[in-house]
């Protein structure tokens, strides 16, 4: 049992005095910066757009806790790094997640943990598909004005599991079983969706149909825009293409290494290896070639662009297919599709700083509906990134990055009649920026 009025045991004097630690403090907060979170949210509504999206079955007479006070607990507590739902039972006393609630630091507790789970089993397969359609909606308000154009990065990534979980399966390459979830962001790393789903390839039947519903919750809020769509060679396949063609989509798709691509390029390959085999201090050596051809499964032939490198760990050719009118090919491989790889470090912030690897529900539901809460703090963290000055380093850090310098901050409160006084630390690294962060935040588009 802990007691804060036990000193902790172990520590060395300083200066040949002893150190007396307590947990004693009162009304003291490790995470100061989750005002900051707290206004990113109010601009956004997060936990207002996705309780809407659930009916809630509860008497409103015996209601303490609404679904928009649970969600938005719980999406602070996911950006401020508390992926574990029971870290609810000590920090519904904290006085800065109940101010960031619009409590204050004397009133009630928050929800408690078994609240949170209740509220993740609650959502049926309608709200979770309602909810799906909100993250749509709210990335389309994100923007100033309706973009001409726009890219969707969709991928999917592996997430382990260790128990008995619905839509769970096992994967031979990853040697665990897990999920697959497929995940959207934007060429500019707004989050757009993400749906769970078993840990196997998806095959163009089941992306046509995911597509499908994304296309037509986009097109309901901008039905002239441009899009762009990027994926790695797991999206190349009959079904992807001809819907691309079929609703005026842009398309630029890794593509599988076949014999048949192969015997295109063999010229190619041998005299670029010869190249840099004849110097090889000048470092690798790529080149391009573009032509028709398709795949036996193909409706039509495509255009094709083969990049061919060679250097001292030998030679390496990549196949891209897109209907971009666009000639030069190394513009289009390079500039185009190799910017595909910043979906990566979206899914890392995403997955790793965000812990949305964490579906541990049994019901498939629960775990959906999990995706979506750690996708709203991913909005929050996105929020608050964009709300740095330009050309600084914070205006590209990662998410871990911002949480450790701005959000776990000290603070002490102290309660009166007519304020509620916080007292962050005077040597405080980040104060400047996070001064002009809170300045900025107000002018963030909804």
């Amino acid at each position: 049992m802990n007691d804060p009025m036990l000193p902790l045991p172990g520590l060395s004097p300083a200066s040949g005095k002893p150190i007396v630690v307590k947990f004693d403090g009162g009304l003291l907060s490790s995470d100061g910066g989750v005002l900051a979170l707290r206004e990113v949210e109010q601009r956004l509504r997060l936990a207002d757009r996705l309780a809407a999206c659930i009916v809630d079955p509860r008497d409103p007479d015996q209601v303490t806790h609404s679904l928009v006070d649970i969600i938005r607990f719980r999406l602070l507590m996911i950006s401020a790094g508390y992926e574990d739902g029971n870290d609810a039972n000590c920090l519904r006393s904290d006085p800065m997640f109940k101010m960031a609630l619009d409590l204050s630091p004397s009133d009630r507790e928050l929800c408690s943990q078994s609240t949170i789970s209740r509220l993740e089993n609650l959502p049926n397969v309608r709200a979770l598909l309602r909810m799906g359609r909100s993250m749509v909606d709210l990335y389309c308000q994100s923007f100033q004005k309706v973009p001409k154009r726009i890219t969707l990065d969709i991928d999917d990534t592996f997430d382990a599991v260790h128990g008995g979980q619905q839509l769970r399966l096992f994967n031979a390459h990853y040697d665990e079983y897990g999920f697959q979830p497929i995940v959207v962001f934007d060429g500019e790393g707004r989050f757009i969706t993400a749906v769970l789903r078993p840990a196997k390839r998806p095959g163009g039947k089941e992306i046509k149909a995911f597509l499908r519903r994304l296309l037509r919750a986009i097109r309901a809020n901008w039905p002239n825009t441009e899009i762009l769509l990027r994926a790695d060679s797991h999206y190349c396949s009959p079904e992807v293409l001809d819907w691309c063609r079929a609703n005026g989509l842009d398309y630029i798709l890794g593509v599988a290494p076949t014999a048949a691509l192969r015997r295109h390029i063999e010229v190619l390959e041998a005299s670029t290896k010869a190249r840099f085999e004849a110097a090889p201090r000048d470092g690798k050596i790529r080149r391009f070639k573009e032509f028709f051809d398709g795949a036996k499964s193909w409706s039509r032939v495509e255009r094709i662009i083969a990049r061919v490198e060679a250097g001292a760990e030998g030679p390496d050719t990549r196949f891209i297919v897109t209907n971009l009118n666009k000639r030069n090919a190394r513009l289009l491989y390079e500039d185009v599709y190799c910017r595909r790889g910043q979906a990566e470090n979206h899914i890392k912030s995403f997955k790793t700083h965000l812990a949305a690897d964490r579906t541990s529900c049994t019901k498939a539901t629960a775990n959906q509906l999990r995706l979506f809460l750690h996708a709203g703090a991913y909005w929050l963290m996105w929020g608050l990134r964009v709300s740095m000055p330009k050309r600084s380093i914070w205006r590209v850090a990662q998410f871990d990055t911002l949480r450790l310098r701005l959000i776990k901050i000290a603070a002490r409160v102290v309660e009166m009649k007519t304020m509620i006084r916080v007292h962050l630390p005077t040597s405080c690294p980040a104060q400047d920026i996070l001064r002009f962060a809170l300045g900025r935040i107000p002018r963030l588009v909804t």
